[in-house]
C-alpha cells in the first residue's frame, strides 16, 4: 500500500521517512529510523514533543450534519412540496381537517428522512471507541502503564496474551507469537508473528507476519514492538478515512418514488392548471374555482402514498426482524429485494467459525471425521476392511501437545484449532483434561513461528514399562522433515521416512487443495541418555521422530449454507465470496457451495486495472486474502455495472465496503464499527437468513409495485374524470363533490391497500431473476397499462355521469351523480382485488382474506346512500336495486380486462429455466411487466 510520509523526530531531529515496507526492514534499521532505542525506549520530553507534533493516538470522529439543514434538505423532497402546497390551499379554502392530516404526512416523512441521514456518520464514531485504554511502554529505560492514546512513533511496547495491540508497529523481539487478526484481515484463526524480515516487495496487509496491527489481539506468546504508525495514520485510521469518503448511494425506492413525483407532479399540477383556467374562463366564483381545484389536487396528488409505502416497508421490517435480521431505515427492505449480488463473507456466515478436525490420515488410510463444531460427539468413518491403526499416539498427541480447553457445552479457552484436536480426542474416547492430569508435562519446546512446530515431553507408562515419550505436532513440511521412520514407539511396527515420503507429501497436498488446515504429529521414545538434554535444551531432541499422521482442520460450512446459495444463484443473484483466508483455501469451500468459477487472491486484484476487473469480474466469484480496500473496490465496480450490491462483514475492515453497498449487511455477533456502517444486522450472523431477507424484500417491493399499480389507475382515472367534465362542462365541472373525493380517499382506497399489504405474495418469487434497477416503477410498460386500467375505470364511471337515470348537479342529491360515486368506489375495490398480483391472477389463493377487507369499503359506500347524514355530507341518494346492479355491471368491466390482459401475457411469456442454480453465475436482469 502506497503511503505518504511522515516526519520522525530523531534523536532530537526531525526526519521524514516512509510509511511503507517496515516489514522490509531489519527491527535495528527500524528501531533507528523512527528516532528510538530498543533498551530505553523514549524519553518522556521527547514522547511528549511527538505527541503535540502527531496528536493523540486516536482515531479521529466526524462532526456529524446539523438537524436542521438535514431536515430543510428533506422538506424539499418534490413529494414534500407538494404536499406543502396542498396544505396551503386547504387552509385557503378552510379545509382544515385535511391540513392537517397532509401536514402530519410531510412532518412525519421529515423525520423519517433526517434520522436516516443523521446515521450515516455514526461508523467513524464508533471507530473511535475501539482505542484501548492504557498500554506498557518503554520510557526512560522503565516499562510505564501509559494511556494509549498518548503512545507515540518511536515507543517501544510490551506486550503479552491477552492484550490488544495499541499501535501499528514492527516487532523487535518475540516469543511463540500469535495474533488473532479477524477484525482487520477476515483471517479465521490465529496467525503467528515473529520479528523476521520479509522480502522488499508488496505483501499484504495479512501476510506481513512481522508487524502488528492496532485492535487486534494477541492470543499467546509475548511481543516486543516498535511503533511505527498511531491514531489515523493506523490501518484502522485508514479504514476511519475510507468511511468517511464513502457516501451512502440512494436505495433504488428513493430513485424511483422521485422519479414517480415528477410523473406526478406534471399530471396533477396540469390538470388543476386546465380545470382552473376553464373554469374561470366560464366565469366559475373564485371560491368555487378553489374548491374544485383543490378537490382535483387531491385526486390527483397521492398524498397518502409516503404514508402507505412507509407502511408496507414497516410491514416488511417486521418480518425480516422475525427472521433475525434488522434493518435500520425502512428503504432497506426495498433494496433487499432488488438485491442482483451478494459479496459475502465466509467466516461465520457461510461457515461455523468453529474449527473441526474433518479428515484423518493415519497407517496410510483415511478417515473421514464427522461431528459439528466444538461438540464432542461424532463418528469416525475409514474404508471397510481396511485395518484401523493404533490411534494412541495420535491421542496421547492431540491431548497432551496442546493447550486449549473446551467444555462440554462447547466453550473454548485457548487457540481454536488446538480446540477442534481436543475435540478430535474427544471423538478417539480420550478426555483431555484427565489425560493431562495423568500425564504431566516435564519438558517442551513452544510454538514459535520461525520452526512452525511444538513438542512436549511426558513419563508414560505402556506394557507396565515408565517410558519418557516425546509428542510433536506442527507445519507437514517440517515435522516431516524432521522424521526417520513412520510407526515405531507403542505402535509395533515400523518403516523407513523414505518408503512413505511420498505417499504423505500426496495426502498432506490433498488435504491442502480441499481448503484444509493441515496438522502433522510424530512421536519418539527418549533415551535415559537424553534425560538431561531434555531438561536442559530440548530443541535437540526434536530428530528422529516417527512419523504418527495428519489431521486437516476446517472451519466447517453451515448446515443451509449450500441450500441458500442455491436458492440465491437460481433467483438470479450472482453470489461471490471474499475473505481474508488464503486464494485456495477459498477455492475449496467456493467449490463446496456451488460458487461460480474463478477465484483470485488479493494480490492479483490489486495487479488488475479497473477496466481489467470490469471485463473479469464475470468469471471471478472467490476472493481470498483481500484487503479492506479491495472489498470497497468491488463494491464500487459492481455498482458502476448497474448491480445492485448487498455485502456481508463482522470485521473492522469490512466497515467501508459496508456502507459503500446498496445494503451492507452485519452480523450480529460482530464489530461495533461494522454494525454502524451497515444497514442491516443478522442476529444469527447467518447467510441463509440474508437470502430469507432477499426473499421479503422482493415481496415487499412486489406490494409496493402493486400499490403504485392501483393508485396510479384510482388517480388518472379521477383526472380523466374531472378533466373530461371540466372540458365538455359536464355538471358544470364537477365529477364529484370534494366531500366524495375525501370519502373514497380514507374509506375506500385505504382498504385498497390493506388488502394488498396483508397479500402473502407470489410463492415463485425466489425462481425469478431480480429486478433491472435500470427499469424504475414509470416504465414505459408500467405506465401504458396504468393508462389502460384507468380509461377502462374512467369510462366505466363517465357512463352514469352522461347518461345517468336523472340530471346530474353540484348542488343538490341525483341518481346520477351518486351512481357515479359508486362505480368509482367499487371499482377501487375490484382495482384492488385483481390488481395485488402480477402477473398471477389476483383471484388465486388465498383470496377469502382479501375478499373479507373488501367488505368494508362495501359497506360504506351502501351507508354513504342509506345513511341520511352522509347523504347531506356527500350530496348523495338512495339507489334502486336496478341502478345498483348497474353499477356493479360497470364496476367489474375493470377486473375483467385486468384478469385478460394478464391471462394473454402468461401465455406469452417464455418458460422459466430449468431449476439448475451453478447455470446462473451471472445475475439476470427481470424484465417483468409490471
Amino acid at each position: 500500500m502506497v503511503r505518504t510520509t511522515q516526519a520522525v523526530p530523531a534523536s532530537g531531529s526531525a526526519a521524514a521517512v516512509p510509511l511503507e515496507r517496515w516489514f522490509a526492514r531489519d527491527p535495528d534499521r527500524v528501531i533507528d529510523a523512527m528516532g528510538s532505542d530498543v533498551e530505553h525506549g523514549l524519553t518522556q520530553a521527547d514522547a511528549a514533543a511527538r505527541l503535540s507534533r502527531y496528536g493523540p493516538n486516536q482515531i479521529a470522529a466526524e462532526k456529524p450534519p446539523s438537524v436542521w439543514a438535514v431536515s430543510l434538505q428533506q422538506l424539499r423532497d418534490p413529494m414534500n412540496l407538494m404536499l406543502v402546497a396542498v396544505v396551503a390551499v386547504s387552509v385557503l379554502i378552510g379545509e382544515l381537517s385535511t391540513a392537517t392530516i397532509v401536514g402530519s404526512l410531510v412532518v412525519v416523512n421529515i423525520v423519517l428522512g433526517a434520522r436516516q441521514e443523521l446515521k450515516a456518520r455514526a461508523s467513524v464514531d464508533a471507530l473511535s471507541t475501539l482505542q484501548v485504554p492504557r498500554a506498557r511502554a518503554l520510557r526512560d529505560g522503565e516499562v510505564v502503564q501509559v494511556p494509549a492514546s498518548e503512545l507515540v512513533p518511536g515507543d517501544i511496547v510490551a506486550l503479552e496474551a491477552g492484550d490488544i495491540v495499541p499501535v501499528d508497529g514492527r516487532i523487535v523481539r518475540s516469543s511463540s507469537l500469535e495474533v488473532q487478526e479477524a477484525a482487520l484481515t477476515g483471517e479465521s484463526a490465529p496467525v503467528a508473528k515473529a520479528a523476521g524480515t520479509l522480502p522488499d516487495e508488496d505483501i499484504a496487509v495479512g501476510d506481513r507476519a512481522n508487524v502488528l496491527f492496532q485492535n487486534t489481539s494477541v492470543t499467546r506468546g509475548t511481543a516486543t514492538v516498535v511503533a511505527t504508525e498511531t491514531g489515523m495514520q493506523t490501518q484502522m485510521g485508514q479504514i476511519a478515512s475510507m468511511l468517511t469518503s464513502v457516501t451512502r448511494t440512494r436505495s433504488p425506492m428513493q430513485i424511483e418514488l422521485g422519479s414517480l413525483t415528477k410523473v406526478l407532479g406534471l399530471v396533477a399540477w396540469t390538470a388543476v392548471a386546465l380545470i382552473v383556467v376553464v373554469g374561470a374562463l366560464r366565469g366559475m366564483a373564485l371560491d368555487q374555482l378553489l374548491l374544485l381545484g383543490t378537490a382535483m389536487a387531491i385526486s390527483a396528488i397521492p398524498t397518502g402514498m409516503p404514508a402507505f409505502v412507509s407502511a408496507l416497508l414497516s410491514s416488511g421490517a417486521k418480518q425480516l426482524a422475525q427472521a433475525k435480521a434488522i434493518v435500520k431505515n425502512l428503504t432497506d427492505v426495498e433494496t433487499l429485494g432488488s438485491t442482483s449480488a451478494v459479496n459475502t463473507d465466509k467466516t461465520g456466515t457461510l461457515t461455523m467459525n468453529e474449527m473441526m478436525v474433518s479428515t484423518l490420515y493415519a497407517g496410510g488410510t483415511w478417515f473421514a471425521v464427522d461431528g459439528e463444531g466444538y461438540r464432542k460427539s461424532g463418528a469416525i468413518r475409514g474404508v471397510a476392511g481396511a485395518d484401523t491403526p493404533d490411534f494412541t499416539r495420535l491421542a496421547l498427541g492431540l491431548a497432551l501437545d496442546t493447550d486449549a480447553t473446551v467444555g462440554d457445552d462447547g466453550d473454548v479457552i485457548g487457540d481454536p484449532t488446538e480446540a477442534a484436536l481436543v475435540v478430535l480426542a474427544a471423538k478417539l474416547g480420550v478426555d483431555a483434561e484427565e489425560t493431562r492430569r495423568s500425564y504431566p508435562r516435564i519438558a517442551e519446546v513452544p510454538f514459535d513461528s520461525e520452526y512452525k512446530f511444538m513438542a512436549t515431553f511426558h513419563h508414560f507408562t505402556a506394557d507396565g514399562i515408565d517410558h519418557v515419550i516425546e509428542l510433536v505436532k506442527g507445519a507437514p513440511d517440517v515435522v516431516l522433515a524432521r522424521c526417520s521412520h513412520a510407526g515405531g514407539p507403542l505402535s509395533g511396527s515400523q518403516v523407513s521416512i523414505d518408503e512413505v515420503r511420498a505417499d504423505i507429501e500426496a495426502a498432506n497436498e490433498r488435504m491442502g487443495s480441499s481448503g484444509l488446515r493441515v496438522l502433522a504429529f510424530a512421536a519418539r521414545l527418549v533415551a535415559d541418555s537424553e534425560l538431561a538434554s531434555m531438561r536442559t535444551d530440548p530443541m535437540i531432541l526434536t530428530r528422529d521422530l516417527a512419523f504418527v499422521g495428519l489431521a486437516g482442520i476446517i472451519d466447517p460450512l453451515r448446515a443451509e449454507a449450500r441450500s441458500a446459495v442455491r436458492i440465491a444463484l437460481r433467483a438470479g443473484i450472482d453470489v461471490r465470496m471474499i475473505t481474508g483466508d488464503h486464494a485456495v483455501t477459498a477455492e475449496a469451500i467456493g467449490e463446496q457451495l456451488g460458487l461460480g468459477p474463478g477465484a483470485i487472491s488479493g494480490r492479483e486484484l490489486q495487479a488488475l486495472s479497473d477496466e481489467e476487473l470490469t471485463r473479469r469480474l464475470p468469471r471471478l466469484h472467490v476472493f481470498g486474502r483481500v484487503a479492506p480496500e479491495d472489498k470497497l473496490r468491488l463494491a464500487r465496480t459492481m455498482q458502476h455495472q448497474g448491480l445492485i450490491v448487498a455485502m456481508t462483514g463482522d470485521a473492522v475492515n469490512d466497515a467501508a465496503a459496508l456502507k459503500q453497498a446498496d445494503i451492507g449487511v452485519a452480523m450480529g455477533s460482530g464489530s461495533e464499527v461494522s454494525k454502524q456502517a451497515a444497514r442491516m444486522i443478522l442476529t444469527d450472523d447467518n447467510f441463509g437468513t440474508l437470502v430469507h431477507a432477499v426473499e421479503i424484500g422482493r415481496r415487499v417491493y412486489d406490494k409496493v409495485v402493486a400499490y403504485v399499480r392501483y393508485q396510479m389507475t384510482q388517480l388518472l382515472a379521477l383526472v380523466l374524470l374531472f378533466v373530461t367534465a371540466t372540458a365538455f362542462n359536464i355538471n358544470q365541472g364537477v365529477a364529484l363533490t370534494p366531500s366524495m373525493v375525501l370519502y373514497l380517499l380514507f374509506f375506500v382506497t385505504v382498504a385498497g391497500v390493506v388488502v394488498i399489504a396483508v397479500d402473502p405474495g407470489d410463492p415463485d418469487v425466489m425462481h425469478r431473476p431480480p429486478r433491472d434497477p435500470n427499469v424504475p416503477i414509470t416504465n414505459r410498460t408500467a405506465v401504458g397499462f396504468w393508462v389502460l386500467y384507468a380509461v377502462v375505470l374512467f369510462l366505466a364511471v363517465l357512463t352514469p355521469l352522461v347518461a345517468g337515470p336523472d340530471q346530474p348537479s353540484p348542488e343538490r342529491p341525483s341518481a346520477s351523480l351518486t351512481m357515479t360515486f359508486v362505480v368509482m368506489g367499487l371499482g377501487t375495490v375490484f382495482n384492488a382485488l385483481t390488481n395485488r398480483r402480477d402477473l398471477a391472477s389476483g383471484l388465486t389463493p388465498p383470496l377469502l382474506q382479501a375478499v373479507a377487507i373488501s367488505v368494508a369499503p362495501v359497506v360504506l359506500l351502501v351507508l354513504a346512500t342509506e345513511t341520511a347524514f352522509l347523504q347531506r355530507s356527500l350530496l348523495t341518494r338512495e339507489l334502486t336495486g336496478t341502478q345498483w346492479l348497474t353499477c356493479i355491471g360497470l364496476a367489474l368491466v375493470l377486473p375483467v380486462v385486468v384478469e385478460a390482459g394478464k391471462w394473454i401475457r402468461r401465455r406469452r411469456a417464455p418458460q422459466p429455466p430449468p431449476d439448475d442454480a451453478r447455470k446462473a453465475v451471472a445475475p439476470a436482469r427481470a424484465l417483468a411487466v409490471r
